[in-house]
């Protein structure tokens, strides 16, 4: 099959105006990826209650207890089989979405987390609530890596940028949903169960609605083509021109067609062949050191507000608050998303973020540390969904997903670490040691991402070629 083939495809979903078939299918996606961020971010407001619960204790642990730096950090078992399980699934199942498509992987990954985290969410040990985490883990890592992939491949190039990011103001409603679900049911035993089951168990009772509605998404015509199913590829576009001209009453404009990608394949190898192995070294330290951030904060903050002297009840509290801001950074930045280029998005983003923390650090007045908290929290989910769609777009489609698995498994393996130094840290070195950690961290993020590629309004393949 000839790159041309693969080029008009690609050309005539870039051309498709914004619509509403466009936009459901970024809903669609976004619902079924709210319950992984749900997942993700629910460690910091069930971890009090799993330490009241002797979760965390020697003996609870059993050998995971051998391991001191474990030990010391406490909720640091739980946060590192967190990323750990992540990292499995991204690193070594990232290939599964360029071998077996993103819409089979999308679904049947939800369908694993929903399985492992309603299994976990029963365990009375800590060493058997961590074993489960590490397998739930898995699933969640593939999914986010595949929903990447999907959105830019399904989403016309110059509203790639507003696609991801309202993909991430509607998953990250999940962090305000966990965060009041845990203020309401903290001390509290709702249908019998400690309050830190239920609001596990809400999180897989919700992906099942989630999976059936998503089961509306049609597969990624650039992935048909990339591997010899054109039938299908030319009738799923087919189908997308057609809704498009339904709704907006007017023709398409003649697609514009480029430089096609090369047909095949892609093999592991390819990442670091000499026309991707830069983009793919920078993006695997940035990935290392913005997680850092991003993933410090939030899933630490109730525990860093106590540490600020506020009590653990008001702490969770406020930690709801600030969680509210979560879905409103994306929707900020869907207002330049396409304007604007991705990596100065990212860079203005990871420096914010440097600077409250540190401020933060030095702040005891608790609506002082509400609004830095709020703060951070917006900066970080700009940050996040710029870089989001920014590695999935630098990599072609043979091995989008591989890739992106690739570069990003090293924030889940940094993540899994970083708890542990957090957790240390906040003992030894009190809120001001992990300050300076993560605000370190943001200044080697913004040096990476400034030497990759631009790719704001452009084609896939322009960026491939």
């Amino acid at each position: 099959m000839s790159t041309d083939t693969a080029a008009e495809i690609a050309a005539r979903i870039d051309r498709l105006p914004p619509s509403r078939t466009i936009w459901m299918m970024v809903i669609l996606l976004s619902l079924g990826g709210i319950f992984e961020f749900y997942d993700l971010f629910f460690t910091g407001y069930v971890a009090p209650g799993m330490v009241k619960s002797g979760l965390f204790t020697p003996e609870s642990l059993g050998a995971l207890a051998l391991l001191k730096p474990l030990a010391i950090a406490g909720v640091g078992t739980f946060v590192f089989c967190t990323f750990a399980g992540l990292w499995l699934g991204s690193f070594l199942f990232g290939f599964v979405a360029d071998r077996f498509g993103r819409r089979v992987v999308f679904t049947w990954s939800l369908i694993w987390y929903i399985v492992c985290t309603a299994i976990m969410a029963f365990q009375s040990t800590g060493l058997a609530l961590d074993i489960w985490r590490v397998i739930a883990g898995i699933g969640i890592g593939v999914e986010l890596v595949t929903l990447d992939t999907y959105i830019s491949e399904l989403i016309p190039g110059a509203k790639r940028g507003r696609a991801f990011a309202v993909n991430q103001a509607i998953m990250f409603c999940a962090v305000p949903l966990v965060a009041f679900l845990a203020y309401v049911f903290e001390g509290s035993t709702p249908f019998g169960l400690d309050y830190w089951r239920v609001v596990i168990l809400a999180g897989s009772i919700g992906a099942v609605v989630v999976w059936i509605l998503r089961r509306h998404v049609p597969e990624s015509p650039r992935w048909l083509v990339q591997r010899g199913r054109l039938e299908e590829a030319e009738r799923i576009t087919a189908e997308l021109e057609r809704k498009v001209i339904a709704e907006t009453g007017a023709p398409l404009p003649p697609p514009v067609v480029r430089l096609g990608e090369h047909i095949g394949v892609g093999a592991a190898s390819e990442m670091f062949a000499p026309q991707f192995r830069k983009r793919t070294f920078l993006l695997s330290i940035f990935n290392m050191a913005q997680v850092i951030g991003f993933y410090g904060f939030a899933a630490w903050v109730p525990t860093l507000l106590v540490q600020r002297g506020i009590h653990i009840t008001a702490s969770l509290q406020y930690a709801f608050i600030i969680a509210i801001a979560n879905p409103f950074g994306p929707l900020l930045g869907a207002w330049f998303a396409d304007r604007l280029e991705r990596k100065t998005q990212i860079c203005l983003g990871l420096g914010v973020m440097g600077v409250t923390i540190l401020v933060f650090s030095q702040m005891t007045d608790a609506t002082t540390l509400i609004a830095l908290g709020v703060l951070f929290t917006l900066a970080s989910n700009i940050m996040s969904f710029a870089y989001h769609g920014y590695q999935a777009e630098v990599f072609p489609t043979r091995i989008r997903s591989r890739a992106v698995g690739f570069v990003y498994s090293w924030s889940r393996i940094s993540a899994a670490f970083a708890g542990l130094i957090i957790g240390n840290l906040l003992h030894y070195q009190g809120v001001i040691g992990v300050a300076v950690f993560i605000a370190a961290a943001m200044v080697v993020a913004a040096a990476m991402v400034l030497m990759g590629p631009a790719t704001s309004g452009r084609a896939l393949e322009d960026i491939s070629h």
